[in-house]
């Protein structure tokens, strides 16, 4: 050993070796591994590594910046772009001639929403991307307005060649879409595996036009009818598996035609929002598809429990189910569904008439035969109540990731607390609207005064007397006073730092985080229990309890959000801005709608702080200025979509 007093030669650390880095950062989440990458340049290397570029998409508006930036990504071995805000002009043009010049054999999905491009600026871009394998281009009516896209022939032989490959055609909402111009761009296209015609108009049983049968006349210039859409089906029956054709006015006769093109076997099929279909239909559709594994037939408001029947019988390979604003089911069949094994998701919101009971007992069925649900969307079920919730906890423990019990108005603590001790896999809890949630279920605490009551009933009994003035069994009318839930203490606080009983907190894995309008909630649970590091979105509107002591609170507990929504909070002030800003580096979206306590300094704070605010809600805040708005959107690189109507004191204003 040396001297201690003595020079020494240290040796430097050597680095980590790429691959060791590449490794560390494959247990990260794609935003942790984004923060990382920024630690130096080593690390910065490593996350570019093709493990992580599998399913990278980038996402810009239009403008002159945007041509540097698709000559930076021309470096990557592929890349997936979202353009939106294209139009006719030269901009856009040479932003679409830069993109296959740069891109052309990497792109494998193109996405172009909100934009309005000519059919010109198109076809000298499509020729060029020769990896295609997802192209999206829902709502860009200005290609097909005038039904002449694509017909020339040598345009059509370019573009089957690049797209020979493309697996994914998305032509949802597009109003000028007929047999000929489906045609043409499809016979580019001969392996299709999903195709997406949502929103078109499909003229499925007559031909407002020309007067008679839809078929009675070939390959229409004016319309999409079932007819070409059943000839397309049959072509290419060989690879497609998954088609959507919600929001048309698809018959229960016109869905059977569908269901029986000969070799067909669909996988997925998405109907939402397809009013004319009936129990019949769904039920022709599950015995000549049988291999379906994915099917939507939410907001189908004719069907009943008959279709879930249908469903359970017959689909023995489905694993995600919508069944969301069926208003007519109840929960017959239900039982019967959950025993289907391979059931993950069930998305049951605004089934008014379910209750939970039926779901359960299929639940409690033989443990090798049970659906083995990931996902659960009980969203505005009414019925549900806390016995059902205890139930299904228990039930699903071991695989549940997302919850949404929005608008169950009669879940109280007592779900809040079987939440947190049974389902530890949870990533997404939604609780919004559910207002008889407190401060004691967030804590995974029992209210003294309700503990003391139950005790004495279990010890007493129900007191009888000559007057019948205090029989256990009746409950006096709750008075105003009474409303307001008993406050949380200081004492109470240390009790729960010493309890092992669950909270919230035991839900270590939580990503999203939805409590708004539980307005009995305060800062006593949400400071102590909203400590989750990998925490991405939390809302707490409507919380009129809430103060800076919780933006604060959140901010330093849970520094990994994007998304955060605190409008219509009294309580939260240009303060609590002050302190949670600074720990807000990743925040995209803020919401602060109807803060009147939030002025001009909190956009300053923003400003100073959160350089990658995406979205941001300030409207109706009273005490913020026009220009120091017009300031924010000058300093924020990435602000996208700002609101702020009625901001600066001004009033609504009735116009006639």
């Amino acid at each position: 050993m040396g001297d201690i007093g003595g020079e020494e030669d240290v040796e430097e650390t050597p680095d980590l070796p790429v691959e060791i880095i590449v490794y560390i950062l494959s247990f990260l989440h794609a935003s942790d591994r984004r923060e990382a990458s920024l630690v130096c340049r080593s690390w910065y290397s490593a996350s570019q590594d093709l493990r992580f570029q599998r399913n990278v998409t980038f996402c810009f508006p239009a403008s002159a910046s945007s041509l540097e930036l698709v000559r930076a990504l021309g470096t990557k071995s592929r890349c997936n772009l979202i353009i939106s805000q294209l139009d006719g002009f030269s901009l856009s043009r040479s932003l679409l001639l830069e993109v296959g010049l740069c891109l052309g054999s990497k792109l494998e999905s193109l996405a172009l929403p909100g934009s309005s491009i000519t059919e010109t600026s198109l076809l000298a871009l499509l020729p060029c991307l020769t990896s295609l394998r997802r192209l999206d281009l829902r709502g860009l009516d200005s290609l097909f307005m005038s039904g002449a896209f694509l017909s020339r022939e040598e345009h059509r032989q370019q573009v089957r060649s690049a797209l020979s490959g493309l697996e994914e055609l998305d032509l949802s909402d597009l109003r000028y879409l007929s047999d000929l111009t489906l045609n043409r761009l499809t016979g580019c296209t001969p392996r299709l595996r999903r195709l997406s015609l949502a929103g078109c108009h499909i003229a499925f049983e007559f031909d407002p036009y020309r007067g008679c049968p839809v078929g009675a006349v070939e390959d229409s210039s004016a319309l999409l009818s079932l007819r070409n859409l059943r000839r397309l089906l049959t072509e290419q029956k060989s690879t497609l598996v998954a088609l959507d054709i919600s929001r048309t006015s698809i018959t229960p006769e016109s869905l059977r035609t569908i269901a029986q093109v000969q070799g067909l076997v669909l996988e997925e099929l998405c109907l939402h929002g397809c009013k004319e279909l009936t129990n019949y239909s769904v039920e022709a559709l599950v015995k000549h598809q049988p291999s379906l594994r994915r099917l939507d037939i939410s907001a189908c408001t004719e069907l009943t429990s008959r279709s879930v029947e249908a469903v359970a019988q017959g689909l023995k390979s489905l694993t995600h189910l919508s069944l969301s604003r069926d208003w007519r089911i109840t929960e017959k069949g239900l039982a019967e569904l959950l025993s289907v094994s391979s059931l993950t998701s069930l998305d049951l919101s605004e089934c008014l008439h379910v209750g939970g009971a039926e779901i359960v007992k299929g639940l409690t069925g033989c443990s090798g035969s049970r659906a083995r649900l990931e996902t659960l969307s009980l969203k505005s079920c009414t019925y549900i109540r806390d016995l059902a919730v205890f139930s299904l906890t228990q039930l699903l423990g071991e695989t549940l990731c997302e919850l949404d019990l929005t608008s169950c108005v009669n879940v109280t603590d007592l779900s809040v607390r079987a939440i947190a001790t049974y389902l530890q896999r949870l990533v997404v809890l939604r609780l919004g609207w559910c207002k008889e949630v407190t401060d004691w279920g967030l804590l995974g605490m029992v209210e003294k005064s309700k503990c003391d009551l139950d005790k004495e009933m279990e010890d007493k009994g129900p007191r009888f007397t000559r007057t019948f003035g205090n029989m256990g069994f009746f409950k006096p009318p709750r008075l105003p006073f009474e409303e307001r839930p008993k406050l949380v203490t200081q004492n109470d606080l240390e009790q729960f730092k010493q309890q092992a009983g669950a909270s919230l907190l035991a839900l270590s894995r939580l990503r999203e985080l939805d409590l708004s309008a539980c307005s009995k909630l305060t800062d006593s649970s949400i400071t102590q229990v909203v400590r989750h590091p990998d925490l991405h979105r939390l809302s707490l509107s409507m919380l009129p309890e809430v103060t800076d002591d919780s933006l604060a609170s959140v901010a330093w507990h849970c520094r990994s959000l994007t998304s955060l929504s605190l409008s219509h909070c009294p309580g939260v002030s240009d303060h609590g801005v002050a302190e949670a800003a600074p720990y807000l580096h990743r925040l995209q979206h803020l919401y602060l709608s109807c803060c009147n306590n939030i002025t001009d300094r909190s956009l300053f704070h923003l400003v100073k702080h959160c350089k990658r605010l995406r979205t941001l809600d300030i409207s109706r805040c009273k005490n913020i200025s026009i220009t120091t708005m017009d300031l924010l959107q000058s300093q924020l690189p990435f602000l996208e979509n700002i609101h702020y109507k009625f901001i600066g004191g001004a009033e609504p204003t009735l116009t006639l």
